[in-house]
C-alpha cells in the first residue's frame, strides 16, 4: 500500500512536533516536510506535491485560507485539512470556499486527525462533528434565500395572488379569498406573469411550486 505523504503547517514548532510524533506511529503515513508560514507552506507543497497538507488557519503573514486556495488551485490532487482552534462560521465557510477537503478542530483527539487524513486521502471530504450542524444551517439558509429571491420582484399582494393561482384557484376564487375585485385580480395576475417572464397561469403555477411560494409569503 502506498504511504500517504503529508506536510504539516503550523507556526508553533511544538504543535508540529506533536503532530509528527502522532503520524510517525502509522506505517502507512509519512511527514515529508513542515512549514511555519503560509508562503513556506505553498513553496514546500509545490516542491513535494504531497497527498495531504495539514494546515493551521492562523499563520504569520498571509492566512492559511490564502495558502489553502493557492495549493488547491495549483495541485488539485493534494488534499488540504484545515486544523484550527477556532469553531467560527466565517472561518469554516472560507476554508470550504478555498477548497479544503477537511476541517478538524485542534480540540479533537489524535485518532480523529488520523481518520481525517485517511478520509481525505481516499478522496472524501470530512467535517468536524462540532461544525456539521452549522453547515446544514447555512445550506438551509441559502436555500431559503434562493427561494425568496425567486419572488423578489413581486409585491406581497402579488405573492399571495400567485400562491392561490398555484393552488388552482380561479380569478373569482382568488378575489373572494383576498377580498378584491375580480378585475383587480386579473391585473395582479398579468403583472405576475410579466415579472416572472412566464407565458400563462400554468407556467406561473409551476414556477411557484418549484420555488416553494409558501415559504416566501
Amino acid at each position: 500500500m502506498k504511504r500517504q505523504r503529508i506536510i504539516l503547517v503550523d507556526d508553533h514548532e511544538v504543535v508540529r512536533l506533536g503532530l509528527r510524533a502522532l503520524i510517525d506511529r502509522h506505517p502507512d503515513m509519512e511527514v515529508v516536510a513542515e512549514a511555519g508560514t503560509a508562503a513556506d507552506a505553498v513553496a514546500k507543497t509545490m516542491a513535494h506535491q504531497p497527498d495531504v497538507v495539514v494546515l493551521d488557519i492562523r499563520l504569520p503573514g498571509a492566512s492559511g485560507i490564502d495558502a489553502c486556495r493557492e495549493i488547491t488551485e495549483n495541485l488539485p490532487h493534494t488534499k488540504v485539512i484545515v486544523l484550527t482552534s477556532y469553531a467560527e462560521d466565517d472561518v469554516l465557510f472560507a476554508a470550504i470556499r478555498a477548497g479544503a477537503a477537511g476541517y478538524v478542530l485542534k480540540q479533537a483527539g489524535g485518532q480523529d486527525l488520523i481518520r481525517a487524513i485517511e478520509t481525505v486521502g481516499r478522496g472524501d471530504a470530512l467535517l468536524d462533528p462540532a461544525m456539521t450542524e452549522r453547515v446544514f444551517a447555512e445550506v438551509r439558509r441559502a436555500a431559503r434565500q434562493q427561494e425568496s429571491d425567486a419572488f423578489s420582484k413581486l409585491t406581497d399582494q402579488e405573492r399571495r395572488v400567485l400562491s392561490l393561482v398555484a393552488e388552482g384557484r380561479t380569478n373569482r376564487e382568488v378575489a373572494e379569498t383576498l377580498h378584491l375585485g375580480e378585475g383587480t385580480v386579473r391585473n395582479y395576475v398579468s403583472s405576475v406573469l410579466s415579472k416572472l417572464n412566464v407565458a400563462n397561469r400554468a407556467e406561473a403555477a409551476a414556477y411557484a411550486t418549484k420555488h416553494n411560494i409558501k415559504d416566501a409569503l
